[in-house]
């Protein structure tokens, strides 16, 4: 198999490792690598939600926190929370230009 997918432990899902271009796969392996996508990115909102709680947590902290730089290190963490669902993001919205552009073909 050419491709597979693996877990990135910051975004919490597997992500796609495609080996080739994509138009190299036959219609039947890219419907497999989609199918797969799909049941991936419908976890997506859910992973957002998660990180959202403990942002929402975190900055609960930080507004009756009094020491400085645990309030530093908990603005960093939201910071790269807030990060990681921009990127969650991106990745849900991949799926639909990658679905619209197979659909073309």
């Amino acid at each position: 198999m050419t491709w597979t997918f693996i877990q990135d432990e910051r975004l919490g899902i597997p992500l796609p490792e495609l080996e080739k271009e994509w138009e190299e796969y036959t219609e039947e392996e890219q419907s497999e690598i989609l199918l797969r996508w799909e049941e991936i990115r419908g976890t997506i909102p859910d992973q957002v939600k998660r990180l959202e709680r403990i942002i929402i947590r975190k900055q609960n902290q930080l507004n009756i926190e009094d020491n400085f730089k645990i309030s530093c290190d908990l603005n960093s963490e939201i910071a790269e929370l807030a990060g990681t669902i921009n990127e969650l993001h991106l990745w849900f919205r991949a799926n639909q230009d990658i679905t619209a552009s197979a659909a073309h073909h």
